[in-house]
């Protein structure tokens, strides 16, 4: 029973959902900005919701995920779960570039901070934190999946920094659901100790710091 329920909690918090997650959140939960002049992400217009929210899991999950299945299908991975620490190579720089392509966009497509600022610092986020993890991985198998509760995690606090009104319990919540898939990726002996709480460090600190600092440029 608590092989299967490790296996579930793995697939629910995979790391390519948790961005997802935290837009989910950040977008539906009430919420009302410090600076109000800042975009707010919970008074966006639906259809506006409906269209980033859907921009969004494109490229953070969709693109990424099909990437995977295509390289899995070539041989270039043995799993589509990248267990294999030597070849986490090509994943990650695919992981990499669509991070890098979805800022871009953003940046592009809506300059000087026109839509919220979580659109421009989670996706950058997830680059700098996929660059790191890529460096780490040639010494330990650093966890992607505590990366991406860490993600979540630090994405979340920084959100809440920002708001002067928000709904407490759900920082609790995403470090339950982070100590959730920690002990899952333990449990099924998928990593040592240091490799996720490695990994879950490391992606709170980078985004929760990315988001601070890109809000003061904004």
């Amino acid at each position: 029973m608590k092989s299967i329920t490790s296996h579930i909690l793995s697939w629910v918090f995979l790391p390519l959902f948790m961005p997802t997650y935290g837009i989910l959140l950040a977008m539906y939960i009430p919420s009302v900005p410090k600076d109000l002049s800042h975009v707010s992400m919970y008074f966006l217009a639906p259809e506006m919701k409906t269209r980033l929210l859907l921009l969004f899991f494109l490229f953070s999950a969709v693109a990424p995920g099909l990437s995977f299945l295509a390289l899995h299908q070539k041989k270039v991975i043995t799993s589509i779960d990248i267990e294999n620490q030597r070849e986490r190579s090509i994943p990650l720089l695919v992981m990499m570039a669509y991070s890098l392509v979805l800022f871009l966009l953003f940046f592009v497509k809506a300059p000087n901070a026109a839509l919220p600022i979580a659109f421009y610092a989670l996706p950058l986020s997830g680059f700098i934190v996929t660059a790191l993890f890529m460096g780490i991985n040639r010494w330990i198998k650093i966890s992607l999946h505590a990366g991406g509760a860490g993600i979540l995690v630090g994405f979340l606090f920084a959100f809440f920094l920002e708001q002067q009104s928000f709904a407490v319990w759900i920082l609790p919540v995403a470090i339950i659901a982070s100590g959730l898939t920690i002990s899952a990726r333990l449990f099924l002996n998928k990593h040592r100790p240091i490799e996720v709480y490695t990994g879950w460090t490391f992606a709170v600190l980078i985004t929760f710091f990315t988001h601070f600092i890109y809000l003061q440029w904004s």
